[in-house]
């Protein structure tokens, strides 16, 4: 299968580890030009050496906070410059916020809002205009599988993640019209430092692929899933390949999600 993104140009958020960094890898891997943003520099340095080793490709890292929102024109506007447009944008950047609802005070209901949902509408704006000049392009939002079917105790990010899927319905019936997709791409249990983390503390007696394929965890499919895996399902919906594709979401999670 072709997937057209030979020079393609994709901006990924959170773009220095996890999914963000196999997202990375994977685009540029199928020909596009990549940049890629985070707050930390020194691993969105090593990231970037890390992508162009392994792709060969062209590789901009930029370091910006997507909660500013003059950190994302600025970032945009860096990658237009350098790689004469724009015609992918993945809104990954995020991190795990889950509480029950009494111990969630006002601020981190803000910061999580501002990280998650904020940074997907600054990266979205600014990216729109570039996308439409160039005749079109892809949006894709990274969200959960919590997003659908909040558990207890999953606040605020379920409900930032919720908010993202109503993003990505409404803003793919404004920018249809000028063939921009906006897709959302929900995460279940994929293979992170956090769950790694979890997996030391709990059982450091298993060994990863006993953890990850353990019955608690309640996954149809047997195992937690890998970046790579989340990374191919989305290079397939920045591509050619997804070309009537838009305004929907696919489930990454091994068949958890108790919705579709």
């Amino acid at each position: 299968m072709q997937l057209g993104l030979h020079n393609k140009v994709a901006f990924i958020t959170g773009g220095s580890k996890g999914i963000g960094l196999a997202t990375a890898i994977s685009l540029s891997r199928e020909g596009a030009k990549v940049a890629i943003m985070a707050r930390n520099e020194a691993q969105l340095q090593e990231a970037a050496v890390h992508i162009a080793n392994l792709t060969e490709g062209e590789v901009l890292p930029i370091q910006g906070d997507v909660m500013s929102e003059t950190d994302c024109q600025r970032a945009i506007a860096q990658t237009v410059q350098r790689f004469g447009g724009l015609h992918i944008l993945v809104n990954n950047a995020g991190t795990a916020a889950a509480a029950p609802f009494e111990e969630v005070g006002t601020e981190l209901w803000r910061q999580d809002l501002e990280l998650k949902l904020f940074g997907a509408i600054h990266c979205s704006r600014f990216a729109i205009p570039h996308m439409r000049e160039a005749g079109g392009g892809s949006i894709i939002n990274i969200t959960t599988s919590a997003a659908k079917t909040p558990p207890a105790s999953s606040l605020p990010t379920s409900v930032s993640r919720a908010a993202g899927l109503a993003l990505t319905n409404a803003l793919s019936k404004d920018v249809a019209a000028s063939q921009i997709r906006v897709n959302t791409v929900c995460i279940g249990l994929i293979r992170s430092e956090q769950i790694e983390k979890v997996w030391k503390k709990v059982a450091p007696e298993l060994t990863w692929e006993q953890f990850a394929s353990h019955p608690q965890h309640g996954i149809p499919l047997g195992r937690i899933g890998n970046a790579d895996e989340a990374a191919n399902v989305i290079t397939f919906l920045a591509s050619d390949a997804a070309s009537y594709v838009t305004g929907t979401s696919v489930n990454i999670d091994g068949g958890k999600g108790a919705s579709l």
